[in-house]
C-alpha cells in the first residue's frame, strides 16, 4: 500500500510537470507541433526511413550549396576571366598593330592559338541586351569580367543549349564578334558531380530500405502475433527473429503466452473437477428426490437442485469463457435471421442491417452466445430491437438498440460485474447468478474487443459490440 501511494504521487507529481511544460509553450509552437504530427507518417518502417533520408538531403543540401558557392563559381569566374583577357589581347592588338584589310591574321591567330572564332563587322548600334534568366551564373560572371577588363559597350548571349556564347564589343570604328565554346568560360561538368551524389544516395537509401525491411519484419510478426493472442488465436508459427532487442521482446511474449494459456488450463481444469464433483451430489439429490415418489412436501426441494444445476452451468459457463473454441468463419446474417424468427415467435421486433461482408472471423459459438445474449435481454425487457452491423477494415461493430427500461448510468459499469445484480432494471440471467454481461463481456474480450452501454436512440439501452475484424 505504501509503494502504491508513493507510485500515485509520483505520477501527480510528473502529470503537474508535464501541464507546466504545456503551459510554457506558446500557442503558435504548440499548434505547430500538433500539426507536424499529423503530416508525418505512424508506422516505424516510414519514420526510420524518413530518420534516414532527411539527414542525408540536408547534408546533400549543404554540400551542393558549398560546392555552387566556391567550387563551381570560382571554377567559372576563372575561366571567364581568360576568356576575357585573350578577348582584351585581341582588342589590343587590332588597335596597335596594322592590320590586314579582311583581319585574316588575326583571325587565324584567334582561332588557332586562343581558340576563338572572331569576326569584324562594320560599326554600328549592338542589339538591345537580353533579359537575365533568374540563375545563371556564366551571364553574371562573364558580364563583370568583360565590364572590369575591356571596359566597352558589349553585348551578351549566352542563352539557349547552344555550346557556343556569343560576345560583340563596340570598338571606335568597328564590332567585334566573338564565338567561343561554353566550356571555356563555364564549368560545365558540374552536372557530373550532382549525379554521381544523387546516385549514391539512391543507392544508398536501396540498400538502407532492405536492412529496414529486415529490422521491421520481426516486429511485425511479433504485433501479428500479440494481435492473434489477442483474438483468442493461436499463432503456433511465430519465433522470435531480427535484432536482440526484438528477441528478448518476442521470447518474453511467448513465455507470457504460456503463463497465460496455463492459467487457463488450470482454472478450467479445476472447475471441470469441481463442476463434476458438485453435479455428482446434484445427480444423487435427483435419484433420492424420484425415489421418494411425487410427495408435494419435496416440491420445494425439486425446484431448488433445478436452481443449483443452472447456477452451476452458470458459473462454468462464465469460467469457461468458451477459450477452447476454435476460430472459424461465421455468417451474421444466419444469426440475425434466427435472432428474427425467435423474436417473430413471441410477438416482438426485430430488424437488423449489415454494412460490409457479412462473414467475420470469430469462435462461431461464443460469438453466437454474446449476440444470442443481448438479443434475448431485449426481448425480455423490450418489445422492438435493431440491430446494426458495420464490418470494416479494422473492425466489426454490432450496435443493438431497443425501446425498453434501459440501465441506470450510474450502473452501467457496475452490472458487468460477476455476481451484480439489479433489481430494479434488467438482468441477462434468468437463473439470478449475476453472470449474463459478466459473460458478454468475458467473449468481447476473449476477441480483442469490448462491449459498452449506453443510450439507446429508442428510448431503451444501446449495447454497442466492438471487435477487431
Amino acid at each position: 500500500m505504501a509503494n502504491s501511494g508513493r507510485i500515485g504521487n509520483l505520477t501527480a507529481i510528473l502529470d503537474s510537470f508535464r501541464r507546466d511544460q504545456e503551459r510554457s509553450v506558446t500557442p503558435p509552437l504548440r499548434s505547430f507541433g500538433r500539426w507536424m504530427r499529423r503530416q508525418l507518417p505512424t508506422g516505424l518502417y516510414a519514420r526510420s526511413l524518413l530518420i534516414i533520408i532527411i539527414p542525408m538531403i540536408l547534408l546533400q543540401s549543404v554540400v551542393a550549396a558549398v560546392f555552387m558557392e566556391r567550387h563551381w563559381q570560382m571554377v567559372t569566374q576563372r575561366l571567364s576571366m581568360a576568356v576575357t583577357r585573350d578577348i582584351a589581347g585581341i582588342i589590343d592588338i587590332i588597335e596597335t598593330y596594322p592590320q590586314d584589310a579582311d583581319y585574316s591574321e588575326i583571325i587565324r591567330i584567334a582561332r588557332e592559338k586562343l581558340n576563338l572564332n572572331i569576326s569584324i563587322e562594320p560599326y554600328g548600334d549592338l542589339p538591345p541586351p537580353r533579359a537575365k534568366p533568374f540563375f545563371s551564373i556564366l551571364d553574371g560572371i562573364l558580364s563583370d569580367e568583360i565590364s572590369d577588363q575591356i571596359r566597352r559597350p558589349f553585348w551578351l548571349d549566352t542563352l539557349g543549349d547552344s555550346s557556343l556564347i556569343e560576345i560583340r564589343i563596340q570598338l571606335d570604328d568597328k564590332i567585334l564578334r566573338v564565338l567561343a565554346r561554353r566550356s571555356q568560360a563555364y564549368a560545365s561538368n558540374t552536372h557530373i558531380f550532382l549525379l554521381w551524389m544523387i546516385g549514391t544516395s539512391l543507392v544508398l537509401i536501396g540498400i538502407s530500405i532492405l536492412f529496414l525491411r529486415g529490422q521491421i519484419r520481426p516486429i511485425l510478426s511479433l504485433a501479428k502475433a500479440a494481435e492473434s493472442f489477442g483474438k483468442g488465436q493461436k499463432p503456433d508459427d511465430f519465433l522470435p527473429r531480427g535484432a536482440d532487442e526484438v528477441r528478448r521482446a518476442g521470447l518474453a511474449f511467448i513465455l507470457m503466452r504460456e503463463r497465460i494459456e496455463r492459467q487457463i488450463e488450470q482454472r478450467t481444469t479445476m472447475l471441470s473437477g469441481v463442476s463434476h464433483d458438485l453435479r455428482t451430489v446434484l445427480t444423487r439429490f435427483k435419484l433420492q428426490l424420484a425415489l421418494a415418489g411425487d410427495n408435494p412436501d419435496l416440491q420445494n426441494m425439486n425446484e431448488d437442485v433445478q436452481d443449483m444445476q443452472t447456477m452451476l452451468e452458470g458459473y462454468m459457463a462464465f469460467a469457461r469463457g468458451e477459450t477452447e473454441e476454435d476460430v472459424g468463419n461465421l455468417s451474421l446474417n444466419e444469426v440475425f435471421e434466427r435472432l428474427e424468427a425467435d423474436f417473430s415467435l413471441h410477438g416482438k421486433e426485430l430488424s437488423y442491417a449489415i454494412d460490409g461482408d457479412d462473414s467475420i472471423l470469430v469462435r462461431p459459438n461464443a460469438f453466437t452466445r454474446l449476440v444470442t445474449n443481448l438479443a434475448s435481454n431485449a426481448r425480455r425487457y423490450a418489445n422492438k430491437l435493431r440491430i446494426e452491423a458495420k464490418h470494416g477494415t479494422k473492425w466489426l461493430t454490432v450496435t443493438f438498440d431497443d425501446d425498453g427500461p434501459g440501465i441506470p448510468e450510474n450502473a452501467r459499469d457496475d452490472v458487468f460485474k460477476p455476481f451484480f445484480r439489479l433489481d430494479s432494471a434488467r438482468n441477462l440471467d434468468d437463473s439470478g447468478t449475476g453472470l449474463g454481461l459478466a459473460i458478454v463481456r468475458d467473449i468481447a474480450r476473449s476477441h480483442g474487443g469490448n462491449v459498452t452501454l449506453g443510450d439507446s436512440p429508442l428510448g431503451g439501452l444501446r449495447a454497442t459490440i466492438r471487435i477487431p475484424a
